[in-house]
């Protein structure tokens, strides 16, 4: 994936990670970075379980990207409270 894609696949995982969240703080550049640091953890996470991580731009990785920005944004919440 290119360096757009990944802004696209991380703003699109960073707005349904603000829906699922009902966190309406930040903006689109929020989004686009939560997303793609989320697609990291994620990937990491998935792949230390033995699943597969981000594969590209397909449901199982939004999947991940999301999952990952739930964690990401928990984390973040917590230390900064």
């Amino acid at each position: 994936m290119g360096f757009i894609g990944w802004i696209i696949f991380g703003g699109l995982a960073g707005w349904i990670t603000t829906l699922l969240r009902k966190d309406r703080k930040g903006g689109l550049l929020r989004n686009i970075i939560v997303g793609i640091i989320g697609a990291n953890v994620g990937g990491f996470l998935f792949e230390q379980l033995g699943f597969a991580g981000v594969t590209g731009f397909n449901i199982w990785s939004m999947f991940v990207a999301v999952v990952g920005a739930m964690i990401l944004l928990t984390i973040v919440n917590a230390l900064t409270k």
